[in-house]
């Protein structure tokens, strides 16, 4: 049996969020078509069926990039620490895209780690099989990777030939969480970044990145009798004009936002919820240490 921590890195948007899920066959991160959807690093525990047999822990980090404000560098800091505390880093790569910056970017933050390396690359559901012989060669070339294995985070392709590549990399040893252990994500953060992957879907251009969103009350004692878990939210806004986006016309475009965010927060609880939304300006937000730190993102202040 091997057990140990494995850290899902990569540029933006190179699809670990999806991948994340489909290993521990749950949606525990969020997932959308924006580069730097994930702002916090999160720790999923998933079982090893295969070859070799045991538990992997998995820290899916944001991407990494050139960052431009305090919320960046706090990001970018959270994925690099992973890099010397894990016993294997996961590279993931978009394959379905011209090598690009951005991952010779990552690969030159690889240079000084002593952990084994595991090239995912991601995505293969938009190539064409000949093309992917050029591009494992160009990686090969690039670091010594102890595995090198085309995946797809969206059918499940190569899903167990990835896990098992892992596997091996990881040292013999007891489970490191109870078997029942899933996340160390707070339920409150769970809320709080279902409610933003919706706004991540439905807005476009610079507001996905200028918004957050803080759940200012959690209230469960009704849950935990059969009732509605009641949850207060403030979005998080850094302009007047970028709030008037948000809530839509007539509020069409919160109430929207709210709705689907109910819906699948009621599946994630299993229990019915009351979703309040409210659109707030807080201009600079994303160099505020003391809103950064609410919002659980971590790395050097």
């Amino acid at each position: 049996m091997r057990s140990g921590f494995a850290s899902l890195i990569g540029r933006p948007n190179a699809g670990k969020s999806m991948l994340l899920n489909r290993l521990v066959g749950t949606k525990l991160a969020i997932v959308s078509d924006k580069p730097q959807t994930t702002r916090n690093r999160i720790l999923a525990v998933a079982r090893l069926t295969g070859n070799p047999t045991g538990q992997v822990v998995f820290l899916d980090t944001p991407g990494i990039h050139r960052p431009l404000h305090r919320m960046n560098v706090r990001m970018v800091d959270s994925a690099l620490e992973t890099i010397s505390s894990v016993d294997v880093l996961v590279v993931v790569i978009d394959a379905s895209v011209k090598v690009g910056a951005g991952d010779r970017f990552v690969l030159t933050q690889l240079e000084g780690a002593t952990v084994p390396l595991v090239l995912a690359l991601n995505k293969i559901d938009l190539i064409r099989k000949n093309q992917l012989l050029p591009l494992i060669e160009w990686y090969r070339q690039q670091r010594d990777f102890a595995a090198i294995v085309p995946v797809s985070a969206l059918t499940g392709d190569g899903q167990k030939e990835l896990e098992c590549a892992i596997g091996e990399q990881l040292p013999e040893g007891a489970p490191l969480y109870p078997e029942d252990y899933l996340t160390d994500q707070p339920e409150r953060l769970l809320a709080a970044e279902m409610v933003r992957e919706k706004i991540l879907w439905y807005t476009r251009a610079e507001l996905p990145f200028s918004t957050a969103v803080v759940v200012d009350q959690f209230d469960e004692q009704a849950r935990d009798g059969g009732g509605i878990l009641k949850i207060y939210c403030s979005v998080l806004v850094e302009r007047e004009s970028q709030k008037r986006i948000v809530v839509g016309r007539q509020g069409a475009l919160i109430k929207k936002i709210g709705t689907e965010a109910r819906r699948e927060l009621e599946g994630l609880f299993a229990a019915k919820v009351y979703l309040d939304l409210h659109v707030r300006v807080r201009a600079g937000w994303r160099d505020d240490d003391q809103i950064l730190g609410s919002l659980g993102i971590t790395g050097t202040p």
